[in-house]
């Protein structure tokens, strides 16, 4: 019997739909023209028909695995040296070829604004653009995207190689950064931009991370909050939008001017929710092995209560992120705020860079010090070349073990003395205060009430006093939005804002 018309064509789509289902794909982070992590096991992950055969074949090497009962399936093939290009092939039900893959670093660039900030709105525009010509560099720019789980891909473009094209729109910050450590190792380099600006630190760590620390209970508190008082706002709007309606009819009925619309409040800003942007933009890229972080974000959180917790929160990320990664404590850099004249009595600057000093406590990080190079009345300062430069130093030193001094002076310990302090820090082989004495230093007494203070530089030391406080017990150095600060080591790096009470 021969089927009718109608039962071929859906045989037809049911064995298209069964082919369509067993075919093996990829998450976008794998794809033409990759960087993949030297030295680490190469991981090559994706979904399948539940039990269909798949290979991966890279370097002459060939791994084969079986999707499980969900359809996912991984393999890891061994490391190797920077090298390239080559080609995978990835075969099951259907064949895969990637081709042009590099073997190299691969570095995240992630945070708010300053991170995000491209190369076409920073300083020196122009020329940097059209030097940005590195076809051993490769770049992702990850689109802004939220979630409320885990997702399984990260949108954006995708390993583009690096041109003045490509670079234009890129984080100014990463391309500097990986620039320097292209022009110093000679290896490809792989930068992956997810960062969106305005975001706060909460929405870039797990909810697991903040809810496991009691101490990081205002986070939930402070979202709570925002929505209750949306929620208020959203009341207020609807009973103007009643009047307003009345309004109209009025004034339609009288031949006159419709009075103004009344604007919908638009709620919390994107990506502002915990763990939304941890879910959406670094979940996704946490299988996929890379060198280190390079970060730059703390605006967002410029006030209190968020301020406040700013230390303990952001070691919890630096945790949370190594821990998703699954690869060790790898370098964790980042950007300490640059001076900036906020103009408002609520923000607290200060206690954020506070909190991003008090993360060098964690294994392999490091911090680029900006006080020197920030611009009191733009949130955004255009020098984002030093900013990638001093990062890069960290990079050398932790991650590719050169003896080079990579951070600005950092307090030791603070020492008494009669009537003074004094103050040691470490990356301080002679200290030198520029443009005249040392400034920005204040101590204050038992009463906590901070002073100006009289600062003298002893080698690697700094002894402060104030006539008015007979016996300091605390110290602080560039304790305000925008401080004027001048310490420096010889290596030309600026001493880091600190309070030691």
């Amino acid at each position: 019997m021969i089927p009718s018309p109608r039962l071929r064509a859906a045989a037809l789509a049911l064995a298209l739909a069964f082919c369509a289902r067993a075919n093996v794909t990829l998450p976008y982070i794998i794809a033409d023209h990759m960087v993949v992590q030297r030295g680490l096991p190469v991981h090559i992950w994706g979904k399948a028909e539940p039990g269909e055969t798949v290979s991966v074949a890279f370097r002459a090497t060939e791994r084969r695995t079986v999707a499980d009962d969900l359809g996912r399936w991984s393999v890891y093939l061994p490391p190797g040296e920077a090298d390239g290009p080559f080609a995978m092939t990835i075969r099951g039900a259907n064949t895969i070829s990637l081709e042009d893959v590099l073997v190299g670093d691969v570095w995240v660039a992630s945070g708010q604004s300053n991170m995000e900030w491209p190369l076409a709105r920073a300083a020196a525009a122009k020329a940097r653009i059209a030097a940005a010509k590195f076809p051993r560099m490769r770049l992702v720019r990850a689109m802004h995207k939220v979630s409320e789980y885990p997702a399984e891909n990260l949108a954006g473009e995708m390993w583009r190689e690096c041109t003045p094209e490509s670079a234009e729109n890129f984080s100014a910050v990463a391309y500097h950064f990986g620039r320097a450590l292209w022009e110093k190792l000679g290896v490809p380099i792989g930068l992956i931009q997810t960062a969106w600006g305005g975001t706060p630190l909460d929405a870039w760590t797990s909810l697991g991370a903040i809810s496991q620390d009691p101490a990081l209970m205002p986070v939930f508190a402070e979202w709570n909050k925002l929505m209750r008082n949306h929620a208020l706002e959203l009341l207020r709007y609807d009973r103007a939008a009643k009047d307003w309606e009345r309004a109209a009819a009025l004034a339609k009925a009288d031949r006159k001017p419709l009075p103004p619309v009344p604007e919908k409040p638009a709620g919390p800003a994107g990506g502002s929710q915990p763990g939304s942007l941890f879910n959406a933009m670094v979940a996704p890229i946490t299988p996929y092995a890379i060198r280190g972080v390079i970060w730059y974000q703390g605006e967002a959180n410029g006030y209190n209560p968020r301020a406040a917790i700013y230390g303990r929160l952001f070691q919890a990320m630096i945790r949370d992120w190594r821990g998703a990664w699954g690869i060790g404590d790898f370098p964790f850099l980042f950007v300490q705020l640059a001076n900036y004249s906020t103009g408002s009595p609520d923000t607290a600057w200060p206690e954020v860079r506070e909190g991003q000093r008090q993360a060098l406590t964690l294994r392999n990080t490091a911090m680029a010090v900006t006080i020197d190079i920030g611009t009191p009345d733009n949130i955004h300062p255009p020098d984002k070349e030093t900013v990638g430069a001093r990062l890069s130093l960290g990079a050398r030193a932790l991650a590719y073990g050169e003896s080079i001094e990579y951070s600005g002076p950092l307090p030791r310990q603070v020492t008494p003395e009669p009537g003074a302090l004094r103050v040691w820090f470490d990356h301080a082989a002679g200290l030198a205060a520029r443009g005249g004495p040392a400034a920005g230093f204040e101590v204050a007494g038992a009463d906590k009430k901070y002073v100006p203070a009289e600062a003298r530089i002893e080698g690697s030391t700094v002894v402060v006093r104030a006539d008015s406080v007979a016996s300091p017990v605390a110290v602080r150095y560039g304790w305000a939005d925008s401080p004027r600060c001048n310490l420096f080591n010889p290596d030309g790096l600026p001493a880091s804002p600190f309070r030691w009470d």
